[in-house]
């Protein structure tokens, strides 16, 4: 298929190319022979008279033409394959599809479960593929490269669809041998304390304390920081430390561990969980089953008992899921 004398399936070698920067590579993506791979580029230099990629010492490099190509041919790449390419039906008990959806290892551990278990009920063939969320997941959402992102409201993408899946609050861990644990929790103790944090991978940064920053114009001093939320609440047994931590997950480890849960010391607003996913999809029965299936996950999340509380906890409100 041809479009203004350019072969359109040449842009998918280009997409390729210009992600792996390597013939080999992109020809082993692309299942195809290294001078098939070359050939292609030969025509796609003549096509726009550019080299689009020349070797630097062992690698490839694109050139300015080439680095303003790459969105413009994912864009149109993702369009074809959600629109054209896309099948008009879904069934989940017979579909060969891969979804990809990037989320933290709390949604993993908090909601994903859920997600599978009802995809297990109705003998469902998809398989299922959790990214992890590093730097600039927004990035991989608008390329094409994940099915959906689930991210708190605020960090997502302004440019594509979501939902709110449900309402986060968050509450503080400690270990229930801790002199921490005993008597009042007041702002002045939860702020001398060490902190147990949460280092986004791939960032400079700490969501939370640049936010504590901002608001409090202090800093916590941070005693252990990890690249884990599902980390957090381990992290504190036989510490003096606290972590502040998403309420549904700290419920799960309690009684597991000799946790002990309080209710933080200062206004923290509840997290919205949302799902994104591209604005060329909206229409895809596939992600159509997805998302409903997730609304039905944060049902079954909420349903389910939370483990008893260990020994001086306080009672932490359970959340309604906002939808």
């Amino acid at each position: 298929m041809r479009f203004n004398r350019l072969d359109l399936n040449l842009l998918t070698a280009l997409d390729v190319l210009l992600t792996e920067r390597s013939i080999t590579r992109a020809a082993e993506r692309l299942n195809l022979t290294p001078s098939a791979v070359s050939g292609a580029l030969g025509r796609l230099r003549e096509y726009f008279d550019d080299e689009l990629l020349v070797q630097v010492g062992r690698k490839m490099e694109p050139t300015p033409r080439a680095e303003g190509l790459r969105d413009a041919v994912r864009d149109v790449l993702v369009r074809i394959d959600s629109t054209i390419a896309a099948r008009p039906m879904f069934d989940p008990a017979t579909t060969d599809r891969s979804f990809r959806i990037l989320l933290s290892d709390y949604t993993q551990f908090v909601l994903a479960p859920h997600l599978l278990a009802l995809a297990a009920e109705q003998r469902c063939t998809a398989r299922f593929e959790f990214l992890p969320q590093v730097s600039n997941p927004q990035r991989a959402l608008e390329r094409g490269e994940a099915d959906l992102l689930i991210i708190p409201q605020g960090l997502n993408s302004p440019e594509h669809p979501e939902e709110v899946l449900y309402e986060e609050q968050f509450v503080c861990v400690m270990w229930a041998g801790a002199a921490l644990a005993q008597g009042e929790f007041s702002f002045d103790r939860y702020l001398a304390a060490g902190h147990v944090v949460m280092q986004p991978p791939g960032t400079g940064t700490d969501s939370f304390e640049a936010w504590f920053v901002r608001r409090f114009g202090i800093t916590r001093r941070v005693a252990v920081s990890t690249f884990s939320f599902v980390s957090l609440p381990a992290l504190v047994a036989g510490t003096e430390h606290v972590a502040t931590v998403h309420q549904r997950l700290a419920q799960l480890f309690v009684g597991r561990w000799p946790l002990v849960l309080r209710q933080p010391p200062l206004p923290i607003e509840p997290m919205q969980q949302s799902v994104q996913w591209h604005k060329y999809r909206t229409q895809d029965p596939g992600l159509h089953w997805l998302r409903s299936q997730l609304r039905q996950a944060v049902q079954r999340m909420d349903a389910s008992p939370m483990p008893a509380s260990g020994t001086g906890a306080q009672p932490v409100p359970a959340q309604r899921s906002a939808m």
